[in-house]
């Protein structure tokens, strides 16, 4: 028989449990609110549904015992600076990490990466996506408890790196985040980031120790920088926005919805001018397939002649690569080409179908273009999309020339599940232009200039209706050619029934 009375061991629990909260420092964190700040738990808690978080190790403290007294790490170090554990997002199951700056810089301990080596490997076995918050300074020096030499052999990189293709893993990126911390960002499948992101492979004081010059820390791989390099995926405007924006990133992972609700889709008979040397900006095309309110655009300021987006068509989840011909007429550069790749291996990682929509020139040539490993970057893009298992449809909108038609449809017109044109596209193994002058160069050369050009003219139109989208259907080149209102009931009827077909551990 049992009495009333509470355990003995429930006040000192209770207390201790205080500690580890943002209550029990209201100082520093009155200081982190006036920069505009959110604590490491205030953004776990507006990410994961109430009630839900289950956290792992929260009573651990820094390794320093032989250094500072007890009393002082369980007050100042809770947590060992990283806040961890399961949670539900949306009713869908997760894991969420969070450095702690507010204890020693979030930097990384060592009994705080025996804690995210555990978390890790229960993501693992469990099966969960995972956010990490990894802001913080890398390697903690200073922790005497355990004996160390190099360091060198803490498990939670290969832990994290191994989870490619297993789980999906964003991560999130605010204020100071350096070395280890960094790694952590760069090996997740996604980064989204605040504008005052600092993002780098070393901070100031590993730069100067290795006699590299002395730089502030707002130098050191500004948001500005790695959003226009490719570092970071999606920009948004404060730590609220990030939390909003993975939560919605994490929804692309839940099951095919019914329907979904569209703009009107006959305006997509008017979204391209008539003039198809004129560029257009191709994001309205995709907004308008797209369910309302349903598109995330990803790493939008690197490589601009090509947009990739998260999505849904009619309640279906799906990545959509498009060329950009506002920007070097969407011809496919080496940065191009490294954009469409990562983005190809990320939906295959995350069983999600494509969507690609053509109108490009081709590659990129000529010796400027071929500096930069063209070659190389290029074929990576053509060996993604051919290694694509999830499902692919191709809808060439304007202009289809070349090997870059060919890796934008996973390297040829036949690889998709369909491939359809719209009215007024052209396919061709190279510009149309370009292809008379290459095939009449001869003829060409004896001609005088004027009498050449005009002849180039003549037969550019010529070779135009040759090249049409309904002279490439008719001899089954392409599957179909559609009117662009039809072009979303088409896109959702296919990928429903491939989603639908697809085994059970292959959907999103």
């Amino acid at each position: 028989m049992t009495d009333d009375t509470p355990a003995t061991g429930l006040p000192e629990l209770r207390a201790r449990r205080f500690l580890t909260t943002d209550a029990a420092r209201p100082d520093k964190v009155a200081r982190w609110h006036a920069k505009g700040r959110r604590t490491a738990r205030e953004n776990i808690a507006d990410l994961v549904d109430p009630g839900s978080f289950v956290e792992y190790g929260r009573y651990i403290t820094a390794a320093q015992e032989h250094r500072r007294d007890l009393a002082e790490l369980v007050v100042e170090t809770p947590a060992d600076g990283i806040v961890g554990g399961t949670a539900t997002i949306g009713g869908k199951a997760c894991a969420v990490l969070s450095y702690d700056y507010l204890v020693m810089a979030g930097t990384q301990g060592m009994r705080g990466h025996r804690k995210s080596d555990r978390l890790i490997e229960i993501v693992r076995r469990m099966g969960l996506p995972t956010v990490f918050f990894t802001e913080g300074g890398g390697g903690r020096p200073g922790d005497t408890d355990i004996p160390l030499v190099s360091a060198l052999d803490v498990g939670s990189f290969a832990l994290w790196g191994e989870l490619e293709g297993v789980v999906p893993r964003i991560a999130v990126v605010s204020g100071r985040c350096f070395a280890g911390n960094a790694v952590l960002a760069g090996c997740a499948d996604l980064r989204i980031a605040t504008p005052d992101a600092n993002l780098g492979m070393a901070g100031p004081a590993m730069i100067a120790g290795g006699g590299l010059g002395s730089f502030a820390a707002e130098e050191i791989g500004p948001a500005s920088e790695q959003v226009a390099n490719g570092v970071i995926d999606l920009l948004v405007e404060d730590e609220a926005a990030a939390v909003e924006a993975a939560r919605s990133i994490l929804s692309y992972l839940e099951p095919t919805q019914e329907h979904g609700e569209a703009e009107d889709q006959t305006a997509l008979r008017t979204l391209l001018p008539h003039n198809d040397r004129e560029a257009f900006d191709v994001r309205p095309v995709v907004e308008a397939l797209a369910d309302i309110d349903s598109v995330t655009w990803l790493r939008d300021g690197f490589a601009s002649e090509l947009v990739t987006a998260l999505a849904r068509i009619d309640g279906i989840a799906v990545g959509v690569i498009a060329n950009q011909s506002t920007h070097l007429a969407g011809a496919i550069t080496s940065e191009a080409s490294v954009k469409a790749a990562d983005f190809l291996g990320l939906c295959e990682r995350w069983a999600l179908p494509v969507v690609s929509l053509v109108d490009t020139p081709g590659f990129m040539v000529g010796p400027e273009a071929e500096r930069t490993g063209l070659v190389r970057h290029a074929s990576r893009m053509v060996v993604a999309g051919a290694q694509l298992s999830t499902p692919l449809v191709g809808v060439i909108l304007r202009r289809g020339y070349g090997l870059g038609a060919q890796a934008m449809l996973g390297g040829s017109t036949h690889r998709p599940l369909l491939t359809v044109a719209w009215p007024d596209a052209h396919l061709g193994p190279m510009g149309l232009e370009g292809a008379v002058r290459l095939s009449m160069a001869a003829e060409l050369a004896a001609m005088p200039e004027a009498e050449r050009e005009e002849r180039v003219a003549t037969l550019t139109e010529e070779y135009r209706k040759q090249a049409s989208a309904l002279n490439a259907a008719r001899m089954f080149e392409i599957d179909d050619v559609i009117d662009p209102a039809e072009t979303r009931t088409i896109l959702a009827a296919t990928l429903r029934r491939a989603v639908a077909a697809a085994p059970p551990q292959s959907r999103p």
